[in-house]
């Protein structure tokens, strides 16, 4: 079971958005906090990312992306050259729709603003998609409708995998750890591929190759929560998605993430999100307006 793919699935609401955007001369773009996550990629020129909490600028050059997970606030502006001529720039930026209603631990992880570089050489998989993005945007036809959101929801992934392969290399804890520790790792993959088994510490800690208390302590400590903990959590942050994306009853909703009855379900979804699960269903279906992000993204393309 790909732990991250299922987690992300979970993650995402709604389309994810992307417009191509021109700037010359001396121009700022001050853009607000948003419920969801963003990304700006520079094609040609360059400018700079102030972010909203005062923290250092980034400047961003050709073929350079910057991920900013947590939908921040940010500026981004014109950045000069010796002679004092901002060269014109040209632009990629996008959005995504995030339940922040539970935010995944994956998020905690990230700081405000990701940068990649394209002059690193790392992540190509990365610049790649971000050449396929733009030549959807750029040229529009048959089939973009498609393949735009598909390019998309890849890029995100890219952006996310990236993130990883640099944080796993860095000592500390955190859920980017967790799936590349062998036994925390292990018990993780063996929850999300079944969620609704009635799973004890003492079944995991088995499956991870590690007694019960010395499990308990190592999954805690990576994760951030006890190993029943987030196996709640993650059954209700399922049922979320499913409730959100198809017509299944409640009852066979509790029965597809381990719940003997839709009462006891109903009663611990409710817990957790403050509403009850028919009407979660109501409010969030189809909710493919990212009316949010797609102002955000609208006034840094505009």
């Amino acid at each position: 079971m790909d732990v991250l793919s299922d987690a992300l699935a979970a993650l995402r609401t709604g389309r994810p958005f992307a417009a191509l955007t021109e700037r010359q001369g001396d121009w700022r773009v001050d853009l607000e906090p948003f419920a969801g996550a963003g990304f700006h990629v520079v094609l040609e020129g360059s400018c700079e990312l102030l972010p909203g909490d005062g923290g250092e600028p980034v400047r961003l050059g050709p073929g350079d992306a910057v991920f900013l997970p947590h939908g921040s606030a940010h500026t981004l502006t014109a950045s000069g050259t010796p002679d004092g001529a901002p060269p014109p720039a040209v632009l990629v930026c996008g959005a995504y729709q995030l339940d922040r209603a539970r935010a995944h631990p994956l998020l905690a992880d990230f700081p405000r603003v990701v940068h990649l570089p394209a002059d690193s050489g790392r992540h190509p998989s990365v610049h790649a998609t971000v050449a396929l993005l733009a030549g959807e945007l750029r040229s529009p036809g048959a089939g973009t409708d498609l393949t735009l959101p598909a390019l998309l929801e890849l890029f995100l992934v890219y952006l996310i995998r990236a993130w990883y392969e640099e944080r796993t290399a860095l000592p500390g804890t955190g859920w980017c750890k967790s799936l590349t520790d062998p036994a925390v790792g292990a018990a993780l993959r063996a929850l999300h591929a079944d969620p609704a088994r009635a799973w004890t510490v003492a079944g995991l800690a088995d499956r991870a190759g590690m007694s019960r208390a010395a499990f308990a302590r190592r999954f805690t400590a990576l994760v951030g929560r006890p190993p029943l903990t987030y196996l709640t959590w993650w059954r209700l942050t399922l049922a979320a998605s499913i409730l959100r994306e198809s017509d299944a009853p409640l009852a066979t909703v509790a029965q597809r993430i381990g719940y003997t009855s839709q009462f006891a379900f109903a009663h611990a979804f409710k817990r957790a999100y403050g509403i009850p699960a028919g009407r979660y269903r109501h409010e969030r279906r189809d909710g493919d307006d990212p009316a949010g992000d797609r102002a955000e993204v609208t006034a840094a393309a505009g």
